[in-house]
């Protein structure tokens, strides 16, 4: 079992495939790149809500440490991390979309677990990137929740989906319109710490 802080990160799809290096996160088409570097954007004070016990033994990852917390709320990158945010295309409700991408989700490297498996770690609402469009790369913590949750509950119930590690609240407040009435209001920021074998999407 490792720390978040202590086990080097392989990092093969940003040695492997084209990309922008250049770490500007200025929204932006990127064509003929398939990822832009992206640093997650502090955050005020993390502090560490919910934890996969099951997912952390799969990928030999031990109780992260006040450290690895920083880690886990964007505060921190090992110099093993190349941390980015994927660029993809596709169709939204029917239409062809253009250039997506992560908006709010940072991948931070490749773990390689105990048995020889190498997992991505990303942090989702980490962030702006250069993918956000519209957005300020933040999550709440009422879908963080829902997502952390659904997460490890469909794995057990044996339906394929992306692994939650950890839950985050971030100290910061991130404006929402709740209920999509013209009415926004502040609520509690978090992230989550998803894993996939890969999150290459086509």
């Amino acid at each position: 079992m490792q720390n978040l802080s202590s086990q080097n990160f392989k990092n093969d799809f940003v040695h492997t495939f084209p990309g922008d290096d250049s770490g500007k996160l200025q929204i932006r088409q990127t064509p003929g790149q398939l990822y832009s570097k992206a640093i997650p954007t502090p955050v005020q004070k993390p502090f560490l809500l919910g934890w996969s016990d099951g997912l952390a033994e799969k990928l030999g990852i031990q109780k992260p440490n006040d450290l690895d917390v920083e880690i886990l709320g964007g505060n921190h990158i090992t110099p093993s991390m190349l941390p980015y945010a994927a660029c993809y295309a596709g169709h939204q409700f029917g239409n062809w979309a253009g250039q997506l991408g992560d908006g709010r989700a940072i991948t931070l490297g490749e773990w390689e677990t105990p048995g020889g498996e190498t997992w991505e770690l990303q942090l989702k609402g980490a962030g702006l990137t250069p993918y956000s469009r519209r957005g300020d790369g933040r999550a709440v913590l009422r879908s963080s929740v829902r997502e952390y949750l659904m997460s490890e509950a469909m794995h057990y119930l044996g339906i394929p989906t992306t692994r939650a590690l950890s839950l985050v609240s971030t100290g910061d407040q991130v404006m929402r319109d709740m209920f999509y009435n013209g009415q926004p209001a502040f609520e509690p920021g978090a992230i989550v710490l998803r894993a996939s074998p890969s999150f290459l999407r086509f």
